[in-house]
């Protein structure tokens, strides 16, 4: 069985229906990724857990029992007594691109690798095939935290496990993008698979196209990289080989929230059942254009039941 972690927060989601009417969810890029990539892995041999910290809260309870509906495991969520999980708000536009407004500074997760349970954490962490986080994930941790994290990531790589990193810069989580930079290359040196957003990494590192993005990663020591590029598909490079594979067509776009996320745990499911990056790719557009298509970030499971192993 194949071990996956992903590490990061989960947040209370509040989309807009109108200016005062409002749904209720729960969301974050790194659970988004798990909920995905453990409903595309059912039955398959893949365990999906979530590293997180959440509080002692109606909200947080309401978290993990979703979180254990989709399959994923929690025994590494810390409980901090006293804590919240943050929130964030999404407006979408008629186009169906999103603006998010967070509270989130006082977030339990960002103590997620301190303390007793932080290590306990940690050591349990050396253990899994494959680490997933993103740069939300580096950019709620103190230094402190992100050297445990970057030694956790060691450790698994020497055991033979890999790293898969998702760039997602997002300016307002860190103090300056000197900051951010030195963060994401730190991490960067440690990882065997990048799938950044092309407009990420030209904010943040200035690179003009997917090709030099992918050269830059490269330079740092990382392998395979899938520069995803929107409405245009995304850009592969691994192995000596580069393609670009083009977006799945969608009629509607009703809210792009998740959309890389779920490209990535398509991406990810189909190179741990063994697929070649095209052909990972394909189907991480396929997934992509289906969450798009319905409002939020967590799309209902039987939207895309027929995208999933029983379906096959």
């Amino acid at each position: 069985m194949a071990k996956v972690a992903s590490i990061g927060e989960c947040m209370i989601e509040l989309r807009h229906r109108g200016e005062s009417e409002l749904d209720l969810a729960y969301g974050g890029d790194t659970l988004n990724f798990a909920v995905y990539v453990a409903r595309l892995t059912r039955g398959t041999g893949v365990a999906v857990d979530y590293v997180t910290a959440l509080g002692d809260d109606p909200y947080s309870d309401a978290m993990l029992a979703m979180w254990r509906a989709e399959g994923i495991g929690c025994e590494l969520v810390a409980r901090l007594p006293g804590r919240l999980p943050g929130l964030y708000t999404i407006r979408t536009d008629q186009h169906g691109e999103r603006t998010f407004t967070y509270w989130r500074s006082a977030s339990a997760a960002r103590d997620v690798l301190h303390g007793v349970h932080g290590s306990r954490i940690a050591e349990r962490l050396a253990g899994y095939d494959l680490l997933y986080l993103s740069g939300i994930t580096l950019s709620i941790l103190d230094p402190a935290q992100r050297e445990t994290l970057m030694a956790v990531t060691d450790r698994v790589r020497a055991q033979g496990g890999r790293v898969v990193f998702d760039s997602n810069f997002r300016p307002a989580g860190w103090p300056d993008p000197d900051e951010a930079r030195a963060a994401f290359d730190q991490m960067l040196r440690r990882v065997d698979v990048a799938l950044p957003t092309l407009d990420d990494d030209q904010a943040l590192f200035g690179v003009e196209d997917a090709a030099g993005c992918a050269r830059r990663l490269h330079g740092l020591g990382v392998a395979e990289v899938a520069v995803k590029l929107g409405r245009l598909g995304c850009w592969l490079s691994a192995g000596g080989h580069t393609a670009e594979v083009p977006a799945e067509p969608v009629a509607r776009v009703v809210d792009s929230t998740a959309a890389g996320d779920s490209f990535n745990a398509g991406y990810l499911a189909a190179r741990l059942a063994g697929a070649e990056p095209e052909a990972a790719a394909a189907q991480g557009h396929r997934i992509a254009a289906r969450v798009i298509a319905y409002p939020g970030a967590v799309i209902p499971v039987a939207a895309m039941t027929d995208l999933m192993p029983e379906a096959t």
